[in-house]
């Protein structure tokens, strides 16, 4: 893949695309599945991330905000070098959306369209990174019930499995509420596609699928209704004769029909390190993926907050009767065209000229005033300057040039209703920044130091209850801002004026939000929302970057 296929990654936003979700500005449409459609976005810090935002008809079912949330929690129990990890979510949102890192490659499918079958080796790296990132999958307590080649992505260091969004907690249930079956047709296990009990292994399964499908170039089972390739899956052997041959000992044993038979994902692993030998303790991966995948797509830059342009209206002067003015140039925008008023426009337009008449007759009078006390104080000290001798010294001539030069109430400044800038005015505080604090249930946030201390005795500390979870303080006031970003020290100081909040709700706030902090001490901090998870209380935390202004 090169640059020219970023305009088939990454597509425009269309007008029925929201602008921002959960406070994650959209850059552009990565694609659509089966819950929703899915964007390009930016956290504060830069970093891409994919949203996926659930559709309408879904988001309005009871039963699947349920079963949205549950599997929200599991998700984010998965961490794995081969997995791409879940780092924010609001399953209460309208509608509900999650966010994972964004993998910069094409997608398994999308690569075996582009170019056909993959080579054994190639096929052999698949297996290993796809079973490692089951296997943390499975270690988190979830099974993932939908791995296709749409949901591994080959990024340069190797394959990526993606799209928990039905992903199911194995400690829950093995099925959904309504019974139905969940997952893709073609690469479903038996038990899956007869609505069986669903466990690890049924990934083990739709992983063998997967393999075949990179190694043939078409499903495993064939294409067609979906009702018959689902009856093949369970009736059925699959037909393994025209896959290589060293693969085929392998997905005998992933795609055996009895789920207590198929191999596991270490076994998987150590199968494929076995069969690539020197190459895979050289590390030969990357390189079969950079030939594999292509070079990276240039992904677009972070979408700019929009800036109001605030500039002065044009003077206009008034013109003859029947007067048209002449046309600008092709291309040039094209002025306002003036709305003819109302009676009650006229009028309330006759009252601010007469209002703003008076005001300039009034300032007018007043500069006319305090000119002509100017002038005839001026006269008077020349005439006592010139009454008084040359030679004339002591306590009395003292005191008159001091009074001269001295600003009193009857100097020219305050006489014209001026003041003089003190060259000792106070400089505001320089902003110092504490970038990525991490707040959990364990530590607390100290703003003197402008770091986290390992106990909860700091000035900001992150809990959950059943009402949800917050940050709280036991010495701080803080203020939660809902302008647009960018607040200063002064924005700060007005939200912080008449608050005396000790707890801030975090239900209300998002990637990117803003909290003010206001320390015993004088000083004012900044908490910019990195990074939320809520979802699961007992492993929630916060990441935000800090700003202080130190109290001088």
């Amino acid at each position: 893949m090169n640059n020219a296929d970023a305009t088939e990654v990454f597509k425009p936003l269309q007008a029925d695309d929201p602008p921002v979700v959960g406070g994650y500005r959209l850059a552009a449409r990565l694609g659509a599945g089966g819950m929703g459609r899915v964007y390009l976005s930016h956290t504060q810090g830069g970093r891409p991330v994919a949203i996926k935002v659930v559709r309408p008809e879904l988001a309005d079912d009871p039963d699947f905000r349920r079963r949205f949330r549950r599997e929200v929690t599991a998700a984010r129990r998965v961490r794995g070098a081969y997995t791409a990890e879940l780092i924010d979510a609001d399953v209460d949102g309208v509608p509900p959306w999650l966010a994972t890192v964004y993998v910069p490659g094409p997608s398994l499918a999308e690569v075996v369209a582009r170019r056909g079958p993959l080579p054994v080796p190639a096929v052999l790296w698949l297996m290993a990174g796809v079973a490692e990132a089951l296997q943390a999958i499975h270690d988190a307590g979830v099974v993932h019930r939908d791995l296709k080649p749409s949901n591994v992505l080959l990024a340069a260091d190797g394959p990526r499995v993606i799209d928990f969004g039905i992903a199911l907690a194995s400690d829950v249930t093995s099925h959904t509420a309504t019974g139905a079956t969940i997952g893709t047709p073609s690469f479903m296990a038996p038990e899956q596609a007869s609505g069986g009990e669903i466990t690890a292994a049924t990934d083990i399964f739709a992983l063998g699928q997967t393999a075949a499908f990179a190694a043939l170039g078409e499903p495993l089972y064939g294409d067609g209704p979906a009702v018959s390739v689902l009856y093949r899956i369970v009736n059925s052997e699959p037909d393994l004769s025209l896959l290589p041959e060293q693969l085929r000992p392998l997905l005998t044993r992933c795609l055996a029909a009895d789920p207590e038979e198929r191999a596991t994902p270490a076994e998987v692993v150590r199968w494929c390190r076995q069969r690539l030998g020197g190459e895979a303790d050289a590390g030969g991966g990357p390189a079969v993926w950079r030939e594999i995948a292509g070079p990276e797509v240039k992904v677009p830059p972070p979408v700019p907050d929009p800036t109001p342009a605030y500039t002065l209206p044009m003077a206009t002067w008034p013109q003859p009767a029947g007067h048209q003015p002449a046309p600008l140039q092709p291309g040039w925008p094209q002025p306002p065209q003036p709305q003819p008023m109302g009676p009650e426009e006229r009028r309330a337009r006759r009252r601010r000229i007469a209002l703003i008449t008076a005001a300039a007759v009034a300032a007018g009078g007043l500069l006319l005033t305090g000119l002509t006390w100017t002038v005839l104080e001026t006269a008077d000290r020349l005439r006592h300057r010139s009454a008084a001798s040359p030679s004339t010294s002591g306590p009395e001539a003292s005191a008159r040039s001091s009074a001269s030069s001295s600003p009193t109430a009857g100097t020219d400044d305050e006489a014209l209703g001026t003041s003089r800038p003190s060259s000792t005015a106070p400089k505001p505080p320089p902003a110092e920044p504490y970038p990525a604090q991490f707040l959990d249930r364990e530590n607390s946030l100290d703003i003197k130091e402008g770091a986290t201390r390992k106990d909860r005795k700091g000035d900001i500390r992150f809990g959950c209850k059943l009402t949800g979870c917050e940050l709280e303080s036991d010495t701080s006031v803080m203020a939660l801002l809902f302008d647009k970003p960018g607040a200063t020290l002064d924005s700060c100081r007005s939200a912080l004026t008449h608050t005396d909040d000790h707890r801030i709700e975090l239900a209300a706030a998002a990637s990117g939000s803003e909290i003010c902090v206001k320390h015993p001490s004088g000083d004012i901090a900044l908490l910019v929302i990195e990074t939320k998870s809520t979802a699961l209380p007992e492993a929630g935390f916060v990441m935000a970057d800090l700003t202080v202004w130190r109290a001088p």
